[in-house]
């Protein structure tokens, strides 16, 4: 799983190193799928970019968000190769569409790690703290615990405010 968050700079040919615990993850395998996902770009291990493919593939074909979620993902990626100092090249194209210049915030996301503009990325955290903050109200927090085998669950705390965090 990929996680963390790591500023990086990217040299003048386009090239972005990809943080060590990234590139364990990554193994012998040197290539990562790239594709613009949003504000940024998303580099996919091909395994995951495959089981991406497969969940595509399984959405109804002529369903018109289905299409056009395809023809994005998929008209705007490129294969990428971690060179052997461990760095990807990013695509003129796609760091231009994602706003990279010098500098990078590379972000673990599970199954993928993603590559901000730096004002792009704390904006995304901003306006995403806001709406958490929003919508929080709704959720119990913390979250009750599971009941051991053979008692009730728990009933879940009313929300009072925000949630501790």
């Amino acid at each position: 799983m990929f996680k963390g968050t790591y500023n990086l700079r990217i040299d003048p040919k386009g090239r972005v190193p990809v943080p060590a615990a990234f590139r364990r993850l990554l193994g012998s395998d040197p290539r990562l799928v790239v594709t613009v996902l949003d504000q940024c770009l998303a580099a996919y291990p091909p395994s995951e970019w495959e089981r991406l493919e497969t969940q595509l593939r399984g959405l109804p074909a002529f369903s018109k968000p289905v299409k056009a979620l395809t023809r994005l993902l998929a008209s705007r990626a490129a294969d990428c190769h971690l060179d052997v100092q461990g760095r990807i090249l990013l695509p003129p194209a796609l760091r231009a569409a994602a706003g990279l210049q010098r500098e990078a915030v590379v972000v673990g996301v599970l199954d993928r790690f993603e590559i901000w503009a730096p004002a792009t990325w704390g904006g995304f955290l901003q306006e995403s703290e806001r709406a958490l903050d929003d919508v929080s109200l709704d959720v119990p927090w913390p979250l009750p615990r599971p009941a051991p085998p053979g008692e009730p669950p728990a009933p879940a705390p009313h929300p009072q405010g925000k949630p501790n965090r």
